[in-house]
């Protein structure tokens, strides 16, 4: 699955204008970025004589910062994230995958570091990198329902992203987000939904299980499940962007079967602007 997954996510990434990359903004660097108005507090020796000399105003000479950055990523591969509610439709995990890839290789070209967050090895650049992400996703095996982030201690000031239907426990996702939040890590959290878990469709006696079989439920009116089920996944949302609120986190809700690049602009511009 994942080598098709991979070209997918390369063209996906081609098609996001890569006119401005992540670092621009004023710091340490060897490029020029731009030249604004000299303010008072500001050092004589960093006005640009040349521009200045063209006008009645003083210009300082502004470098791009260009100290690269960790972002870590968690792509739930959990059980739950293996279902789709149609086959012409990706899985959630696919996705997942694919959103998180492309966002890698976004980054990366912009010369961030970047890794999974239960890898214990610490975040590098290059096309290796991406390549080693792969390796990593294709190797995972998980037999529980629902996903969970890794315990892991984040590099201070990292940025993370996390992809997951995010229907397990809450408690250990707000764990995770509080630990993050305590290092100064900021990031995005996309909850990926198959259209089915939005709208119920269930109707008459139905059978309710998980995806891996561990858990079963029958009912002779799914219909008048319905109200409580939406109300349920409805506090759910609500309850991820509390938490995203309250640690400064970014989040989006994406279902599966629309087009992903307008999710990967979002990310994208939300790791931008928690930096």
């Amino acid at each position: 699955m994942l080598p098709p997954l991979l070209a997918e996510a390369h063209q996906l990434a081609a098609t996001v204008v890569m006119g401005t990359h992540g670092r621009r903004q004023p710091g340490q660097g060897e490029e020029f970025w731009q030249f604004r108005g000299a303010v008072p507090g500001d050092p004589w020796r960093s006005i640009d004589w040349r521009r200045s000399a063209r006008g009645d105003a003083h210009f300082i000479r502004q470098r791009e910062w260009q100290a690269a950055q960790s972002v870590l990523f968690w792509i739930d591969g959990a059980q739950s994230m293996a279902f789709s509610g149609d086959k012409s439709r990706q899985t959630k995990a696919a996705r997942a995958t694919l959103i998180g890839l492309a966002t890698a290789i976004l980054l990366i070209r912009g010369g961030e570091r970047v890794a999974l967050i239960e890898d214990p090895d610490p975040a590098r650049s290059g096309q290796t990198q991406i390549d080693r992400l792969v390796a990593q996703l294709a190797a995972r095996e998980s037999d529980r329902d629902y996903g969970a982030p890794a315990s892991r201690i984040f590099p201070k000031g990292s940025r993370a992203v996390f992809l997951s239907d995010f229907l397990g426990d809450p408690e250990k996702v707000g764990e995770s987000l509080l630990r993050a939040a305590d290092r100064g890590v900021k990031g995005a959290l996309i909850q990926i939904l198959d259209p089915v878990e939005e709208v119920f469709p269930f109707d008459g006696r139905t059978e309710f299980r998980s995806m891996s079989g561990a858990i079963r439920f029958d009912t002779l009116r799914a219909r008048g499940l319905r109200a409580a089920y939406l109300d349920k996944l409805a506090a759910r949302k609500d309850r991820l962007q509390s938490l995203c609120h309250k640690t400064g986190w970014n989040y989006l809700c994406h279902h599966s079967n629309e087009n992903a690049q307008p999710a990967l602009m979002w990310l994208y511009a939300a790791l931008e602007q928690v930096r």
